[in-house]
């Protein structure tokens, strides 16, 4: 018995081509169709900006962990959120690190602090500008917790209804001063609601407050710590931000969150935690944003040191993924460089 030999065209014949009526490569055939039908795009007004503010005696330096970012003044935070608006990018987070450190983080109240002083330099040089200050004590305590240390039977620990009105002081600091949003990123039970309330007592209601309401105890914090100078003297902070095997935890987290009066509501980290970001967009009605934490950053950016990927292609994936799985703002390092390779397009 004899086979006929099938040629290219014989087998795009009969069956086979009309089994091929869907061919979804038609939409990947060049960049102009794949932009047309992208379900997924991240803009510059997407993104919040960190900033590390020191006080006016230090100098300007690059942080050795993440090659791009720096510690700076107040006046060059001002004129970095200048150039930041000038790319598209509408908010900045400000984290300071002061001039003294003490058991309570007084520092952090200051009206002369390097929070403060950013937040007016920044309001002048950019009205526009959306300004959030970080709220915790980490960075302002001699022993690096967020929180006001006791000693239970010789056990150190943090004791949350202490660390309450510290907080509220630290945030009213900062509204006073003009922030736009407070973040309070303590993990402590309750500091929503005692923020808010402490807001609305001094007829700040105008105010909004960005949760970190899912903020993990993460191996990724790494560079920040170098960054803050906030690493803790002792121990660690598991007993205060959330078991990374938690899912159901972080919901309970933003329910309380939401209840207590955040406007924004936050997932942090970001990457190792996208279902999580999932899980909170289809929860609450509220913006969310998600933090594409230091660890995250500076992988990324070492391996691209080494050759070992291309690191322009991979912050846009990485990006992407996070506005994929549902964060509508993106807290990250990358603000400035997206920003810019962008409006080179």
């Amino acid at each position: 018995m004899t086979t006929k030999a099938l040629t290219p065209t014989t087998e795009l014949t009969g069956t086979t081509q009309q089994a091929m009526t869907n061919r979804p490569r038609r939409l990947r055939r060049s960049e102009a169709i794949r932009e047309l039908v992208r379900e997924t795009i991240v803009r510059p007004e997407d993104l919040i900006y960190p900033l590390f503010i020191v006080p006016n005696t230090r100098p300007r330096v690059e942080i050795g962990s993440m090659p791009g970012v720096f510690q700076m003044r107040a006046r060059e935070a001002a004129e970095e959120s200048r150039k930041a608006f000038d790319a598209g990018i509408r908010a900045v987070l400000l984290f300071g690190l002061p001039e003294y450190k003490d058991a309570i983080g007084s520092a952090s109240w200051d009206p002369a602090g390097p929070v403060q002083s950013a937040i007016e330099a920044i309001r002048r040089a950019v009205p526009e500008m959306t300004i959030i200050a970080d709220v915790c004590l980490c960075e302002y305590t001699d022993h690096g917790h967020c929180g006001v240390v006791v000693d239970r039977n010789g056990v150190k620990d943090v004791d949350n209804d202490e660390t309450l009105p510290l907080l509220m002081k630290q945030a009213l600091s900062f509204a006073a001063a003009g922030a736009d949003f407070v973040a309070p990123s303590d993990m402590m039970d309750g500091r929503i609601g005692a923020v808010r309330r402490a807001l609305d007592a001094r007829s700040l209601s105008d105010v909004g407050i960005i949760a970190y309401s899912a903020k993990f105890a993460s191996g990724f914090y790494g560079p920040f710590r170098e960054a803050a100078e906030s690493t803790p003297q002792f121990g660690d902070r598991r007993t205060y931000q959330m078991d990374p095997a938690n899912t159901r935890e972080a919901m309970r987290e933003i329910d309380l969150d939401v209840a207590e009066g955040a406007d924004i509501i936050m997932v942090k980290p970001a990457l190792s935690y996208l279902d999580v970001i999932r899980g909170a967009r289809e929860r609450v009605g509220l913006p969310v944003a998600a933090y594409n934490v230091s660890g995250e950053y500076s992988m990324i950016k070492a391996a691209a040191e080494r050759g070992w990927i291309d690191g322009n292609r991979v912050m846009n994936e990485v990006l992407t993924s996070i506005k994929r799985a549902g964060a509508d703002l993106i807290i990250t390092y990358f603000a400035m460089e997206f920003a810019t390779q962008r409006s080179r397009v």
